[in-house]
């Protein structure tokens, strides 16, 4: 089974799908060594990860596709990449799909923003057109190679435009054939029971939880009582290792040792562990002996 079909699979299957967050390889081996089904790449994460910036577009689709290509190396299972939008017009979108999708993107997720996009729980943004954003759906769905590739299309409108725009940007977007539907950003509870009446059996729905930011944090039991089929996690796994991280500095700058964190970390042997070292090293020996020796 491809991981395309495996993401579609879930998404027709029982249950909310939880997709942890990631930003390279690693996180992406620990997602999937934790037992999650499904992960997800977000946009946010590379910039933050890759360019130490803030998610205002600033990255490109080479650098995203890069990062997309790495991950699949290592992990079997289905994951949705946050496209932006789609990095220019229709065009754009088509070559955007199809690298991604070569690169091993399960799903493919696009936005109605302008370009260049800023995160959708920031203000200040702006939409290009119903029509605009309905052709970039359209392009995308005829670019894909396999038709298992899920697309995602998220409106931004809520922030723009308020809740009702949003909702008919949605049925626009679902009646031009998107897999699942990302309404960005609500504000209140209500928002989220009137996404999930509107929708909910029509088409899947995505629920994205950023700590901080404009939408109530809820359980995904919950947000599958709304009405929600997938739930992201896009940006926690960097600010739970930026966490950790800033207190490994804090002690080792006042310490100059790392003896006050080490119940905090994984040792050496622990790491090599998580990559499989020892597994990766005896499929080896059988092309050279001296790999062997790598594991003792």
């Amino acid at each position: 089974m491809s991981h395309a079909k495996a993401m579609r699979d879930l998404l027709a299957g029982p249950g909310v799908i939880v997709a942890p967050g990631m930003y390279d390889a690693f996180t992406s081996l620990l997602i999937e060594q934790h037992g999650f089904k499904c992960a997800y790449l977000g946009g946010a994460s590379i910039s933050y990860t890759r360019i130490a910036q803030p998610d205002i577009g600033l990255t490109t689709l080479t650098e995203v596709a890069q990062v997309v290509s790495h991950i699949r190396e290592r992990i079997s299972i289905p994951f949705v990449v946050d496209a932006d939008t789609g990095f220019g017009n229709a065009l754009n979108t088509q070559r955007t799909v199809r690298l991604l999708e070569r690169m091993g993107a399960s799903g493919i997720q696009l936005e109605d923003q302008t370009y260049p996009k800023r995160c959708g729980h920031l203000a200040g943004k702006t939409l290009v057109s119903t029509a605009e954003m309905v052709g970039k759906i359209k392009a995308a769905l005829d670019a894909r190679q396999d038709a298992n590739t899920v697309i995602v299309a998220r409106t931004d409108a809520i922030a723009v435009d308020g809740i009702d725009k949003a909702m008919d940007r949605a049925v626009a977007y679902m009646n031009a054939g998107a897999d699942v539907l990302f309404i960005e950003a609500p504000q209140t509870t209500e928002q989220m029971e009137r996404l999930g009446k509107a929708f909910a059996g029509k088409i899947p729905l995505l629920a994205n939880m950023v700590e901080g930011g404009k939408t109530p944090l809820k359980s995904a039991a919950e947000l599958g009582a709304l009405g929600f089929k997938l739930v992201i996690f896009p940006g926690t796994m960097v600010r739970v290792i930026a966490h950790a991280a800033s207190r490994y500095l804090k002690a080792l700058h006042e310490d100059g040792s790392t003896a006050r964190v080490l119940d905090q970390m994984f040792d050496f042997a622990q790491v090599n562990g998580i990559l499989g070292l020892n597994d990766i090293m005896a499929a080896g020996q059988k092309y050279d002996e001296k790999l062997a020796k790598a594991a003792e």
